[in-house]
């Protein structure tokens, strides 16, 4: 049995890619696929992690924890299960403990991968640090960014550090990463990454992304323009997606606020132009894919 385990990161739309993973689990149950409801396993997998901690897992302890995740569906042998869990690695308050992103990544991944056995594949979705640390410290209610960081500097945050370290925890893991601001022209190919479908296959929702930055009149003209045009390819689907948010694109839902105490332009430039950087780094690392528009 195959695992994709989507890890986040946070303030990535995971909630978003679990609900539209739900959407579509009656469709992939028929395929063999199984997108188990995010309550049934999330504790489960958070204690067994915490638990193992660096020791080694007994030897029965990957049947015991997929018997608990699969306690409802016995009745189906499943080709592939699919979870997803952005706190599994870190909680809000935890992502920059010891003043790095993500320190624990390696460690609880071993786990994991101790825990689920050889056929585990992860998944990241990842963010540009100039808006990734303001989401962050609304969402965890920081005090301020250095409260939130550690002191770190936002210059510093790279997530190829993060990446490199699940590569050495689960070295035969494929790994496939994103970035959330290219959501919106790829959405439907990450939902089919997660889900293991072979691109281009039919999904509820691939288009919900899109319909979040785009102003109603622009769907519609999309959606019709599919209809009329039903075999174009993914690569033209996501040319003529370009072309319609730049007609139709919701300015006040692409909008986002960066006005961090001491932040100007040219912080925002600099950690925009370090993270083009990072993402490159990461295409770089052994056994990664980086879905792009």
């Amino acid at each position: 049995m195959q695992i994709a385990l989507h890890l986040g990161l946070h303030c990535t739309n995971a909630d978003m890619l679990a609900k539209a993973l739900a959407r579509n689990a009656p469709a992939l149950r028929k395929s063999g696929t199984l997108v188990p409801p995010p309550a049934r396993y999330r504790p489960l997998l958070s204690d067994a992690v915490e638990r193992l901690g660096d020791a080694t897992p007994a030897p029965d302890a990957r049947a015991v924890l997929l018997d608990a995740i699969l306690a409802e569906d016995q009745a189906t042998a499943p080709r592939r299960l699919v979870l997803s869990h952005e706190n599994l690695l870190a909680g809000p308050r935890g992502v920059f403990e010891y003043a790095r992103p993500y320190p624990r990544t390696e460690q609880r991944l071993r786990a994991v991968g101790g825990l689920l056995g050889p056929n585990v594949a992860l998944y990241f979705g990842l963010r540009n640090p100039a808006t990734f640390l303001p989401a962050m410290l609304a969402r965890s209610g920081a005090p301020s960014l250095d409260a939130l960081t550690g002191g770190m500097p936002p210059a510093e945050l790279s997530w190829a550090p993060v990446i490199a370290a699940a590569r050495a925890a689960v070295p035969d893991a494929p790994i496939t990463v994103w970035c959330m601001e290219d959501t919106a022209l790829i959405w439907g190919e990450v939902v089919r990454a997660v889900a293991g479908l072979p691109s281009g296959t039919k999904i509820a929702g691939a288009f919900d992304m899109l319909a979040s930055v785009m102003a109603p009149e622009g769907m519609r003209r999309f959606r019709a323009y599919l209809a009329q045009n039903p075999t174009i390819t993914e690569a033209q689907k996501r040319r003529v997606m370009t072309t319609f948010l730049d007609k139709y694109a919701d300015e006040s839902a692409m909008e986002q606020v960066l006005d961090l105490p001491g932040w100007t332009d040219e912080t925002v430039a600099l950690l925009s132009d370090l993270y083009d950087a990072d993402i490159e780094d990461i295409a770089q690392i052994n056994g990664v894919t980086v879905l792009a528009p």
